[in-house]
């Protein structure tokens, strides 16, 4: 059974909500920069399968993470948009299926999830907004075992 979670303490004031496979997720706004339009990868040999590759953004070379890949086990659309996240100083790319809109963070409802959800722990709370269940995304802790 899932315990009810509070999150006044780490409840970002707005979530962008985005696709990834049958689900939606959210993270807080102020952590993404931009979002972009698709544009190819130039794959790294030896990555993980959910390292997407490497993208040119104005002169700087940022890491793609395919989100929807890591979490679901199948890549990202490839029109999929690109959300540059800005962790720790710097800029990494995360694929998704699509971004959907910006909304408050609804203050209740919201519960930790049980089990193997989504891999590593990634999901910190999960509840619903206009009836779609929504998992809120450790954006920040799975961009760290990235960045290492």
């Amino acid at each position: 059974m899932a315990s009810t979670v509070s999150l006044p303490d780490i409840a970002p004031r707005q979530l962008i909500l985005f696709r990834l496979a049958e689900r939606i997720g959210g993270i807080e706004l102020d952590t993404v920069r931009e979002i972009l339009p698709p544009r190819p990868a130039t794959r790294l040999p030896g990555a993980p399968s959910w390292v997407r590759g490497l993208v040119n953004v104005r002169g700087t070379v940022i890491t793609v993470v395919d989100l929807v890949a890591r979490l679901s086990g199948r890549p990202a659309l490839a029109d999929g948009p690109l959300m540059l996240i800005e962790h720790d100083g710097r800029v990494i790319a995360v694929a998704v299926d699509d971004v959907l809109e910006v909304r408050p963070l609804p203050p209740e409802g919201w519960e930790t999830p049980v089990g193997d959800l989504l891999p590593d722990g990634v999901v910190y709370a999960m509840g619903e907004i206009d009836g779609q269940t929504v998992l809120l995304l450790d954006i920040r802790g799975l961009l760290t075992n990235v960045l290492v």
